[in-house]
């Protein structure tokens, strides 16, 4: 079976491919103006803008006609009249195949920034194609179901104003995927990089990795 490609783009979007086609998860306003042309499907994961841009996807949907996009109601209600019957909503539980993924919905609400700060929903993603399986929490520690099978790939979100390291740490240790890679690192500066890269990679008992924009990697059980 062909490999899965996973391709970092900035912050907290990530790009799938595989057979031709294309995947991508939360293109928001840290990332390329381009990131999400040429995806068959859309991915989003809250409505926070570093995770959601319209003109984005915008520029995706109007790229390639077919392409969908699935996400919780409070994004959907804010594209889909410009895109009608293109756009899905969904919630924890949901099961749906895009792109030639099978997709499951799992999580319901942003961590907590700050308990004056009202929480919003947050829905987190695992990817699969048979062969491996990706997980992208938003912006949320979530424990993804996997039915007792080990997670391939954690989206690991390193840095934010809702988290701190030792909850990151923590929550590898408690996912337990077979690999950890970084996102939610579009305000983590560079001198700054080697000591999650560090702490993570010591503490967190899985191994353990980031991409810069636009590196690609093969992702194989």
């Amino acid at each position: 079976m062909a490999a899965m490609d996973l391709i970092k783009k900035g912050h907290s979007c990530v790009r799938l491919e595989k057979d031709g086609r294309a995947l991508v998860v939360d293109p928001g306003n840290f990332t390329e103006a381009d990131a999400a042309v040429g995806a068959d499907a859309i991915l989003v994961t809250h409505e926070h803008p570093d995770h959601f841009d319209e003109g984005r996807l915008r520029s995706a949907m109007e790229a390639n006609p077919a392409a969908r996009i699935w996400t919780l109601p409070s994004v959907a209600e804010r594209i889909s009249t410009a895109f009608p019957g293109r756009v899905t909503t969904v919630r924890e539980g949901d099961a749906f195949e895009a792109a030639g993924f099978d997709v499951q919905v799992q999580g319901q609400l942003h961590a907590v920034i700050h308990p004056d700060i009202p929480q919003i929903g947050n829905v987190g993603y695992v990817i699969g194609d048979g062969a491996h399986t990706v997980f992208h929490p938003g912006d949320a520690l979530t424990v993804p179901d996997t039915g007792g099978e080990t997670l391939g790939t954690l989206l690991l979100p390193v840095h934010a104003p809702w988290n701190k390291i030792s909850e990151v740490i923590d929550y590898v240790r408690e996912v337990a995927p077979r690999q950890a890679l970084d996102i939610h690192d579009g305000l983590l500066q560079d001198r700054a990089r080697p000591i999650y890269d560090r702490q993570i990679g010591d503490l967190g008992g899985v191994a353990h990795g980031r991409l810069a924009a636009g590196e690609r990697v093969g992702l194989a059980r």
